[in-house]
């Protein structure tokens, strides 16, 4: 496994991340155990989950399947540790939000589902316009200070809202963010625009979630002809069907290179500037196996610019505003 730097700390994780938004959803507290098992033993030291994975009426049960893995397999000090805040948990009008008093009680609630003391990076999980800065700051203080948080970090943010976020952060004297969860892959590369590059200018590092976009591309069509997508390809008609003719040109070109498709997909990602770690969302042990073989996965010069002809980029291609003006 290699290891890099998470942003601007010194805090070290896996250039993979263990996303789990599966359990619970689509599969059970055994299976979890298995796949934490498996991406332990592989060196995976980075853990994602998020309050309202797997909940019912409003119970974490991603956060509580973690929990009973971390009491039963002594991991936890070798585990960065990751959960989001923001969803509503209850139909209450407090229990969501990024309000001060949600965000602390989402903290609370979160360490005792995850049976843990801290939580190494608790993470914003959208946008709120309507609260200040400086109220979510003053609440990521708190739980600094209290030692229930190591860091702070963002999901789903515009490239201003970072840049906002941070000089609030700035005016305060913390830390701020230190991490951004965007959407990214070769069918979704609208970060490219301004996240990412406000990110690396801010020192933010990038943890793109849906790399293979649902499976679409993980050789999807191949398994849609070979019948065997069962629950491999999640939502195939909205996520497959708009992409058919440049998933047909993948697919092609990864049977060309003599790779899977789903290995080609994170050797890209893993070679993007800014990216610490692809948040992948294994539902078995062995779904772990091709992207650990993106690690040593160099793709060639012509093969970036291929994929590049297949997927392009937003606008002209590289960020804004040269994407797209002159």
């Amino acid at each position: 496994m290699r290891y890099v730097y998470l942003g601007r700390t010194g805090l070290r994780v896996s250039r993979l991340c263990l996303g789990t938004m599966n359990f619970a959803w689509q599969i059970g507290e055994p299976e979890s155990h298995a796949v934490l098992d498996r991406a332990l033993g592989a060196g995976i030291n980075f853990v994602d989950t998020a309050n309202m994975y797997g909940r019912e009426t409003g119970d974490g049960l991603s956060e509580r399947f973690i929990g009973s893995w971390l009491a039963t397999s002594g991991a936890r000090d070798k585990i960065v540790l990751a959960t989001k805040v923001y969803a509503p948990m209850s139909d209450w009008p407090n229990d969501g939000g990024l309000s001060a008093r949600h965000i602390i009680a989402s903290c609370e609630a979160s360490l005792r589902r995850l049976r843990t003391d801290w939580i190494d990076l608790l993470q914003l999980h959208h946008i709120q316009r309507d609260t200040p800065w400086e109220e979510i700051w003053q609440a990521m203080e708190t739980l600094t200070g209290q030692g229930k948080i190591r860091y702070a970090g963002s999901s789903n943010f515009a490239g201003w809202h970072l840049a906002r976020a941070q000089a609030a952060a700035d005016r305060r004297h913390y830390l701020g963010l230190v991490s951004e969860q965007p959407k990214y892959n070769l069918l979704t590369r609208h970060a490219e625009l301004e996240v990412l590059p406000a990110a690396r200018e801010l020192g933010i590092g990038i943890l793109p979630y849906s790399p293979l976009h649902f499976g679409a591309l993980s050789g999807a069509l191949r398994k849609q002809r070979e019948g065997s997508t069962g629950r491999s390809v999640l939502h195939a008609p909205e996520r497959v069907e708009p992409h058919r003719a440049a998933l047909e040109r993948f697919e092609k070109l990864c049977a060309g290179l003599g790779q899977e498709p789903t290995t080609v997909a994170l050797a890209w990602l893993l070679s993007r500037p800014g990216v610490t770690a692809p948040v992948l969302g294994p539902r078995t042990p062995q779904q772990l196996d091709l992207p650990l073989l993106a690690l040593d996965t160099e793709l060639a010069a012509e093969t970036v610019d291929e994929l590049d002809r297949i997927f392009p980029p937003v606008g002209n291609g590289g960020p804004g505003p040269e994407a797209w003006a002159w």
